[in-house]
């Protein structure tokens, strides 16, 4: 183990707390709404989570940070594309948003 090493950990642990978060959110939102570029937006996240812990455990347990880097790289790539196309994606659906009335003074 180099000198890198709890950074690449504690980098790839707020990676997978923070992401996980999101992904989490925005499933959650998905079932409740039906928007299907809601769960492209989980989807997305959830490449880049799975990068993180696959470059993570490439460096950790096999000691290659080249292999690492290209794993979470990769990953993190097609996450973004995914992301990318749930910000274009369409949606067939009307939502009516129906907000509190306040009472007269």
């Amino acid at each position: 183990m180099d000198e890198y090493t709890a950074i690449i950990a504690a980098a790839n642990t707020a990676t997978l707390i923070t992401g996980g978060a999101v992904a989490l959110l925005s499933f959650r939102a998905y079932r409740r709404t039906g928007a299907p570029p809601l769960r492209a937006v989980a989807v997305g996240f959830g490449f880049i989570i799975v990068g993180s812990i696959l470059g993570g455990l490439a460096h950790l347990l096999g000691g290659d940070v080249a292999l690492g880097v290209s794993l979470q790289s990769s990953f993190t790539a097609g996450g973004f594309a995914v992301l990318l196309y749930s910000l274009y994606a369409e949606t067939d659906r009307t939502v009516t948003i129906k907000s509190a009335k306040t009472k007269p003074k």
